[in-house]
């Protein structure tokens, strides 16, 4: 007497027609959505960034990534290095990537 009986394999099921096609489409939408939310904002905000590098001239009041505020006093075309006057007394010679913000004329008579 066979109380367990025979289990038989069956054979691999068919796979879907399409399959590798719309697993193309996919990764070309993810493609796409990668570009438009991540990429391309960043690359503008990189040349926006260049540009202001680029624009900097003595005499621009001017906000740096460590939260201080100054007058550029000197810049240097040959390194990338300026000197930021703080006030009269106080110079500072800091990098151009650090400038994170020029300021309207007069900021900081007004703080």
């Amino acid at each position: 007497m066979n109380i367990i009986s025979n289990a038989y394999a069956e054979g691999a099921a068919p796979s879907p027609a399409g399959g590798g096609l719309e697993m193309l489409i996919m990764l070309a939408v993810f493609g796409l959505i990668f570009y438009f939310m991540i990429y391309r904002p960043q690359a503008k905000r990189a040349k926006e960034h260049r540009s202001l590098m680029s624009a900097l001239s003595k005499g621009d009041e001017v906000l740096t990534s460590g939260g201080l505020v100054g007058k550029i006093s000197k810049v240097s075309a040959d390194n990338d290095f300026l000197v930021l006057a703080l006030n009269d007394q106080n110079q500072i010679t800091i990098k151009k990537d650090y400038i994170t913000a020029v300021l309207p004329k007069g900021t900081i008579q007004s703080l």
